[in-house]
């Protein structure tokens, strides 16, 4: 069976099972408090909810020295959807509870056609009490950090940090991972600990280090933070990335992802195999508060993380990258520039929220910042990535639109054989969010 089919299929029974969903709790309230939510016993502690986001962005790409698409592209114009997702999910019983997540990635131009939508998450979950849930699945109850899983309705940037998603589409599906997990909140702690088992890789070794196609171990991984203020939820694994004055929080977190010969490279002359340990481990911190009745608020976000991924181990990321081949820079084509790799990373961002009225009917406005600074061992000079843009809230996540600028380095290779940041290059982004 071709891929395609196999999406055709997949989209068919995941709308088969929300229609059966429909006739079988038609006779109970299908809102609630604004929310697509089938109850399934009178008090609603037990339910079945739906859930949809879609963002599209327009955007304008100063391309990476080298791209061609055909023909030389210095500049690509393009519009795609970056997510559409369907959520079904629900506490089936006082202990019982099931999360599935459907949908497609980075659709733009470049791609197939009638590319298959394809299941994010399929988990289950056993609730004993409120300090302990045990559940299996494909799922990103993932560590190191608190973006490794994050709320993607709910951003406060225009992306997440996906160097916290380190092995994403590597040994993991977009982040997701065959695991088995536990998570709780005790007191002030909430905790998330998980063994997985990595997604197999088949490419031969080279000089350059990469991820073993070796039989893979469990990777172990957990993260833990302590609420100093209001409590975060953990009913699904993803974690908010602005509440927009509607909550007090502030957490400090630590985390860590560990898996035995994970990555592997051949020597110089090719005569031996090295396999070396993937260690990542980070601190970090998030703070959201009201500042006013009138619902003004501040959002940050910041932390440290280690990531050693073997010797000079690098991955160039390019989102939903516009263009292809080039052969002028270390970074690749398009968009892409080197995001994650071997090394320590600083990133931050910080956003302010004006008042709720600020544009009367048509909401307000949440200007922000971001940046990345990485000293990964594979370059002489840092990666750093920076991004302003502002969130035009429209109806809070439910209806924004994001305008945003990113700045991103260009490497090549001097004449020491050293890699090192020559220019940069911008992206200009416009983003449409409906999200319920």
């Amino acid at each position: 069976m071709t891929r395609s089919k196999k999406g055709y299929y997949t989209t068919f029974l995941f709308f088969l099972m929300l229609q059966l969903s429909g006739i079988a709790f038609a006779q109970n309230p299908l809102l609630d408090d604004g929310k697509i939510k089938f109850r399934l016993n009178k008090d609603g502690s037990h339910y079945v909810r739906l859930t949809f986001l879609n963002q599209v962005w327009v955007r304008y790409n100063e391309n990476n020295p080298g791209t061609t698409s055909g023909i030389t592209e210095p500049n690509t114009f393009d519009i795609g959807l970056r997510r559409t997702r369907l959520q079904l999910f629900g506490q089936i019983t006082d202990q019982v509870f099931f999360y599935t997540q459907f949908g497609q990635n980075n659709f733009s131009y470049q791609g197939p056609r009638k590319s298959g939508a394809f299941f994010h998450d399929a988990l289950m979950e056993y609730h004993t009490n409120r300090a302990f849930h045990l559940g299996m699945g494909l799922t990103a109850w993932n560590g190191f950090a608190r973006y490794a899983s994050p709320s993607i309705g709910s951003l406060l940037a225009l992306d997440t940090p996906l160097f916290q998603q380190s092995t994403a589409d590597q040994t993991d599906q977009f982040l997701r991972k065959l695991s088995i997990y536990a998570k709780g909140q005790i007191g002030k702690i909430d905790y998330r600990v998980a063994l997985s088992k990595p997604l197999a890789v088949y490419d031969a070794p080279t000089t350059a280090t990469n991820f073993s196609a070796d039989p893979p171990q469990v990777q172990s991984q957990a993260y833990v933070k302590y609420q100093l203020m209001e409590h975060e939820s953990n009913r699904t694994p993803y974690n908010t990335g602005s509440y927009l004055g509607t909550k007090k929080v502030f957490t400090i977190g630590g985390g860590i992802i560990y898996q035995p010969n994970a990555m592997w490279r051949l020597t110089n002359n090719a005569s031996d195999t090295i396999r070396q340990d993937l260690t990542l481990w980070a601190v970090d911190a998030f703070f959201d508060y009201p500042l006013s009745k009138q619902g003004n608020a501040i959002t940050a976000y910041a932390g440290f993380f280690s990531t050693d991924m073997g010797f000079n181990y690098f991955r160039n990321v390019g989102v939903m990258n516009p263009a292809t081949g080039t052969n002028t820079s270390i970074n690749g084509s398009g968009n892409g520039f080197p995001m994650i790799g071997s090394g320590n990373t600083v990133y931050s961002q910080v956003g302010y929220l004006f008042a709720k009225d600020l544009l009367g009917k048509y909401g307000t406005l949440q200007p922000f910042g971001v940046l990345q600074y990485s000293n990964y061992d594979a370059f002489k000079d840092a990666v750093i990535m920076w991004e302003l843009g502002a969130n035009w809230l429209i109806s809070g996540h439910k209806s924004k639109v994001s305008a945003v600028y990113q700045n991103r380095p260009i490497f090549t290779t001097n004449n020491a054989g050293e890699s090192v940041n020559t220019e940069s290059k911008g992206m200009w982004v416009l983003q449409y969010q409906v999200n319920f």
